[in-house]
């Protein structure tokens, strides 16, 4: 039997407010591949970054290898083996791929046996072994913002692989991923582990700890729940445990009842900040009552065009109509009071003020108006008032209630807090960019079914996601985007998965 290569003794950590970690004792196999589990706020993150030297345990002991160890850093972490792929890579973008995995350790040469230089040329062919060995194909030469979104995470485990780390952690890893890159990533997660890697997974999707995981550690507020076989432990199980209740996989929808056009995008174009076409003369229309769902891989416009639609970039050509009224050059304030409700995939730098109270947060689409201002002068009591309302309805967790500093929640909280401020407005266009990324089954479920809860009252949906998932159970038209242009649209019902990824990477076009 696998000797144990992790171990998490009774290990607290507190934040204001909050018990992240209540108690937990754990241990992961050597050789394993080990998932955790749990409800957003549960705890899993920070137990996980505690092993990677990202916190400290208030109490509490972790040993590796049998070996107590104080991990008060991530290059202490590196130091015994340990490596983690966050969810937002790490990368430089102007920097090539081996340039990236050798920073910090670069292979040095001396000119004359003097003069010291990196050898560059030495960390090509150091990388190109280690992709090879690892079947890892990467080209050491490319640059990082020349590559694709599975190219860079293959990068970003090549780091590890090259500081020699035995335990790997991963956060979130499919969350950006097509269909056949998250096949292709599950296939390179079995490979490491039977090349005798410790893998620990942090993953909301629950289809693919069935699919590689061995173990699984199911926690819920802070406290270990059970640890689970995988192979003898049903979706069913693992998601009831998590969430403490029954949870439906598949949102009850009645069919579409399609009105009247409520956005009309006809030629829409859209510069990025580098003042490229990042958006390419799109058109299309959602109707009252229709979800209209937006495929693409990260980075082929869904940002601009989710803003451009919003007021919070001025579109270079075409136009925008909301109920038939041109809103293309409208302010973002404009934009709201037509009707346009819009959860941003940047929920820090757009989303929310993360220095205001959760309550503060609540009322900043509304606050001007008579609901909670009279004369100029805002109510108090009433943003208390409907920050309880909101917290309760949509399942807000905070350590201190609306008193809450919004930068001290979880981000799955934090983007609960967002869109029960958005939907709670009851406009007649709700975007949600990437509404659940980061959220537990639980959440994404409860999502879901306000989505479907919004096109039945009415309102027009655009729904821009990463997820195919979501895409497939929420919607009743799919749009698929590639290099900025729509190359596919089509009845949810007449589209498959296999299908939608094959428009995504370009390969298939209408």
């Amino acid at each position: 039997m696998a000797e144990n290569i992790v171990e998490f003794r009774h290990i607290t950590k507190r934040f204001p407010g909050i018990v992240a970690n209540d108690d937990v004792s754990l241990s992961v196999k050597e050789g394993e591949i080990f998932a955790v589990l749990g409800e957003n706020g549960a705890g899993k993150s920070t137990l996980v970054s505690m092993l990677f030297g990202m916190y400290e345990p208030d109490e509490g002991e972790i040993y590796v290898r049998g070996r107590l160890e104080h991990i008060n850093s991530p290059r202490y972490a590196g130091s015994i083996g340990i490596g983690m792929v966050h969810q937002h890579f790490r990368l430089v973008s102007n920097y090539t791929v081996a340039e990236n995995i050798v920073l910090g350790l670069e292979p040095v040469s001396k000119i004359f046996g003097i003069f010291p230089y990196v050898n560059i040329k030495k960390a090509n062919h150091d990388i190109a072994e280690l992709s090879e060995r690892y079947g890892l194909k990467v080209n050491p030469t490319d640059v990082i913002e020349n590559l694709n979104v599975a190219t860079q995470q293959r990068v970003e485990i090549l780091k590890m692989l090259y500081r020699e780390a035995e335990i790997l952690i991963f956060d979130e890893p499919t969350a950006v991923l097509t269909p056949q890159e998250i096949e292709s990533f599950l296939k390179i997660v079995k490979g490491l582990r039977d090349g005798g890697k410790t893998i620990i997974l942090i993953t909301h999707k629950l289809r693919e700890i069935k699919a590689v995981a061995d173990r699984c550690a199911i926690m819920n507020r802070g406290k270990l729940i059970d640890v689970l076989d995988v192979e003898t432990s049903s979706t069913d199980d693992m998601a009831r445990m998590m969430v403490g209740r029954d949870v439906s996989f598949k949102t009850e929808r009645k069919p579409a009842k399609f009105g009247d056009v409520i956005l009309d995008v006809e030629n829409l174009t859209v510069r990025n900040r580098a003042g490229f076409e990042a958006v390419k003369s799109v058109s299309f229309q959602i109707h009252a009552g229709e979800v209209f769902a937006v495929a693409g891989v990260s980075g082929n416009g869904q940002n601009e065009l989710a803003d451009s639609i919003a007021g919070l970039v001025m579109p270079s050509g075409g136009t925008v109509k909301l109920n038939g009224h041109d809103i293309t050059r409208s302010s973002v304030r404009e934009h709201l009071t037509a009707g346009v409700a819009y959860i941003p995939e940047d929920r820090h730098n757009v989303g929310l003020v993360l220095d205001f109270t959760l309550r503060d947060n609540f009322p900043l689409r509304q606050y001007y108006t008579g609901k909670f201002s009279s004369n100029g002068i805002i109510s108090k009591s009433e943003f208390e008032s409907y920050g309880e309302k909101l917290a309760e309805a949509y399942d807000i967790r905070s350590g201190q209630g609306g008193s809450t500093i919004t930068r001290e929640m979880s981000g799955g909280n934090q983007q609960k807090a967002i869109i029960a401020r958005e939907l709670d407005m009851k406009t007649p266009l709700i975007i949600f960019m990437q509404p659940t990324r980061g959220l537990d089954a639980g959440a994404v479920m409860n999502i879901h079914r306000h989505i479907t809860a919004e096109r039945d009252r009415g309102a027009a949906v655009l729904l821009i996601s990463l997820d195919l998932d979501e895409i497939m159970d929420c919607a009743d038209t799919i749009a698929v985007i590639y290099n900025g242009s729509i190359s596919k649209i089509s009845p949810a019902s007449e589209i498959s998965t296999d299908e939608i990824g094959l428009y995504m990477m370009g390969v298939k076009t209408a």
